[in-house]
């Protein structure tokens, strides 16, 4: 703009799908409006083309002012007088891998084309500008590839015994925000048909049971909502690091986590803890002088305490803090900020609470930091926790103080907020931000250009030390354990300064993700070996999840966005301005709720149909050809993974209903055995056993014990066998009636075989089996004759 005489207003205008977006605007302070980040739509004659100046995609052009920001800056186009008459604006192409990727707009006072050294200036600024954002765009595509694998391995470590439907679409709405910036997803919503036990294929485009009159049923949908704002991606990678030390170390980790009650659910969790007789407890303290009473209770029960994350107060029985040197990270912060604004200026601090020692120390790292140069501090805030008091305090001191040059953001939710209100305010870019711990709206930031450095905890790592530190203390003893620790009692975790790209003094996003995944394995511990006992620790967090809605059931529609996709097992993307699809309810919901972009994808899993994964933004075209493959290839693995919980779901429900028809078996053939061998005492020392049915090994075995408990029992010295109900008497079954008198003998009691059939007796001299010197006799009468004979006594016949 130096460059041209009389410009005033200048703007760069790079590509998003089928639309512009500003990446930077000098010019337009005096008129007081918040800059839109979007930049209008792109040519329809010309694809590489802005809709006001499409020939720009061939060169440099000119067109009238009010032409272009009719285009471009609606808002300012309708302002009275604006712009003045014969004002024209200067476009540039600049290319970008050969191609135009972005424009150059400065305003200028007439419409005379530029010449000689003014054109050239202009055309090299194009260059150089292009030059930058290939790089910018070779990072971008690089951040999003790693995240995209980070997301991937996410969605596939889901892959268990049962699969928590909430935590897979958490996991899925923050994957797909941090890895797509563009469409700034208000809404991602997880729609799952209610498992039909295996039935359901795709019959003709549709899915369902059939009645008993063949109709099909419609088919019914639950619909998960991931929240708005996830927040809770630092307390998930804390408690996955530690369930991942627990899995490699053999012991068991329960994680908890609070905070709507502060310090009171905390210490409450702490006193459950002792309760249970835990083998150790690793805390992140809300309030760490509220909750040392408790902290003593445990350490006093025998049961060691650490903390995680926040330091324990000054002079806590808690015997050592794994985590951040927040003093150190602070100081990290202010370096960066110093490379940042090298002319200096005055910037504005928000933490989540000043009494936190976390903030505390990273504060006070920063200011040593900035000490002595022309960097100050002009403000600081704490938002208490409230994410929404979080906003509103960064707003006002964004627009309190138009000089404002910078903000540092303390906390996790604090970087955002000050992010959010540059953007608003229309300093988005200019405003230099710093932030802490990359959560889901601090990626797309940083991806944005909108925050600039952050200053990156290592919080898997405190999980997963924590648990390592609690196993030596648990399996070596206290003192032997400390021994071998610093006298601080402190294990620092660590910090990374993460820019988009790379620089000497950070690592490029797409770098620390990579890094970050290949830290989580060499960090395991594997093979620690078995205990004498199993061990169990807590872990107690300082975020509680926020509540998701999972009670939205509904049959599938056919005049729904839901329903199209299903019955086409395709994709769809909906303008919901168009009319075209107007007849669709949650399309008009959606449009009612702000949403301009809506796209379903469906969840399919070979030929069937899953369920639909639902995404909607405010932007207008928001969903390029590029984000609609990644949600499809993210939507597959989706489905694999929901596929498989239910496969392992009705693998469990089988084994449990075949175990229950098992044991249900074993008790039917214990009565039966029972009711088929059972023992009759007919006199003093006489017993008669009939068998009924076929007389097998597993069988043998039980009469045999049954008959010698008997004998004991009655003192008998003749046991009559009646094998009258026999199926068959064949080579087995006269073996293990032979078994059977041998083992009586031993007792001193005989056995007399009565009941064989002529056809059995005739089968087993064909056969030339021998029963060896067990009495027969044909009929029990005459068996109980012979046994009555043995005992001294006779049968003795009168009449009535």
């Amino acid at each position: 703009m130096e460059g041209l005489p009389g410009a005033r207003r200048g703007s760069l205008l790079a590509h998003t799908g089928r639309r512009l977006s500003y990446r930077a605007i000098v010019g337009l302070d005096d008129l007081r409006v918040n800059m839109p980040s979007d930049g209008g739509a792109l040519s329809a004659s010309a694809p590489f083309g802005p809709a006001a100046a499409p020939e720009a995609a061939l060169g440099p052009c000119l067109v009238p002012a009010a032409a272009w920001y009719r285009a471009h800056l609606p808002e300012l186009a309708e302002a009275p007088g604006w712009p003045s008459d014969g004002v024209h604006v200067h476009v540039v192409p600049v290319p970008m891998f050969g191609a135009p990727g972005a424009y150059l707009a400065l305003e200028q006072p007439d419409a005379a084309p530029l010449t000689g050294p003014r054109r050239a200036l202009v055309e090299s600024v194009a260059v150089s500008v292009g030059a930058a954002l290939e790089r910018r765009g070779l990072f971008e595509e690089k951040a999003q590839s790693a995240q995209e694998l980070r997301l991937l391995e996410e969605v596939l470590r889901s892959v268990a015994e049962s699969v928590d439907l909430l935590e897979l679409i958490e996991a899925l709405a923050d994957g797909i925000r941090s890895v797509q910036t563009g469409p700034r997803w208000s809404a991602i919503d997880l729609a799952v048909l209610e498992d039909a036990g295996g039935d359901g294929r795709l019959v003709d485009g549709s899915r369902g049971s059939r009645d008993a009159s063949g109709a099909r049923d419609q088919p019914m949908i639950r619909t998960y909502k991931a929240p708005r704002r996830p927040l809770t991606a630092y307390w998930n990678n804390v408690r996955d690091g530690a369930l991942a030390a627990g899995r490699d170390l053999r012991v068991g980790v329960e994680f908890r986590s609070v905070m709507s009650s502060g310090a009171a659910g905390q210490d409450a969790l702490l006193e459950e803890g002792i309760r249970r007789r835990v083998d150790g407890i690793a805390i992140a303290p809300i309030d760490p002088v509220a909750l040392e009473p408790a902290i003593g209770r445990a350490m006093a029960a025998g049961i060691p305490v650490i903390t995680i994350d926040t330091p324990a107060a000054p002079g806590s029985r808690s015997l050592l803090y794994v985590g951040t040197d927040n003093r150190a990270a602070g100081r990290i912060a202010g370096e960066a900020m110093l490379r940042l604004l090298p002319q200096g200026g005055e910037i504005t601090v928000q933490a989540e609470s000043f009494a936190v020692p976390n903030a505390q120390g990273r504060i006070e790292g920063f200011r040593e930091a900035i000490a002595g140069s022309a960097v100050r501090v002009g403000s600081l805030s704490e938002n208490l926790f409230d994410v929404d008091r979080a906003s509103a305090l960064a707003v006002d001191a964004v627009r309190s103080n138009p000089g404002l040059a910078g903000a540092f953001g303390v906390c996790s939710e604090n970087g955002p907020s000050l992010g959010l209100a540059s953007v608003r305010l229309g300093r988005s870019g200019d405003l230099k931000v710093v932030a802490f711990d990359l959560v889901t709206s601090t990626v797309a930031m940083l991806q944005d250009g909108v925050i600039h450095a952050v200053v990156v905890q290592r919080e898997y790592d405190m999980g997963y030390r924590g648990v390592q530190a609690l196993y030596e203390l648990a399996t070596r003893g206290v003192p032997e354990a400390l021994a071998d620790l610093p006298a601080s009692r402190c294990i620092d975790t660590g910090v990374d300064l993460v820019t988009l790209e790379r620089t000497p003094f950070s690592s490029a996003l797409s770098d620390h993700l990579a890094s970050s995944s290949a830290r989580k394995i060499a960090n395991r511990r594997l093979g620690a070996g078995r205990h004498e006992r199993s061990l169990d620790f807590l872990v107690i967090g300082m975020a509680e999840r926020e509540s998701l809605v999972d009670d939205e059931r509904a049959p599938v529609a056919d005049d729904s966005l839901v329903g199209q996709v299903m019955r086409s097992c395709c994709s769809l993307v909906i303008d919901t301005a168009s009319s075209e699809h107007q007849r669709f309810g949650d399309v008009a919901e959606a449009r009612r709720r702000g949403a301009r972009t809506l796209v379903g994808v469906p969840l399919l899993s070979r030929e069937a149909v899953l369920g639909v994964l639902v995404l909607a933004s405010p932007l207008p075209d928001a969903c390029s050809a590029t984000d609609l493959a990644l949600i499809e290839r993210v939507a597959a693995v989706a489905a694999v993974v929901i596929e498989n919980a239910r496969l392992l779901s009705r693998i469990k429900e089988r084994t449990r209903a075949l175990e229950s028809l098992s044991r249900r078996q074993e008790a039917l053939l214990e009565t039966i055995a029972a009711m088929s061998s059972p023992v009759v005492p007919i006199a003093r020392g006489v017993l008669v056993m009939p068998i009924v049915g076929a007389l097998d090994t597993q069988r043998s075995g039980r009469f045999i014990e049954s008959m010698l408990k008997e004998i004991s029992e009655h003192q008998a010295r003749v046991v009559i066998i009646d094998v009258t109900g026999m199926a068959v008497v064949d080579a087995s079954a006269a073996h293990h009636l032979v078994q059977a008198a041998r083992a009586a003998g031993l007792l001193g009691a005989e056995v007399v075989l009565v009941g064989i059939s002529p056809e059995a007796a005739r089968l087993m001299v064909a056969q030339g089996l021998d029963l060896g010197a067990i009495v027969t006799r044909s009929t029990l009468e005459l068996g109980f004759s012979y046994a009555l004979g043995k005992m001294g006594g006779r049968v003795v016949q009168g009449r009535a």
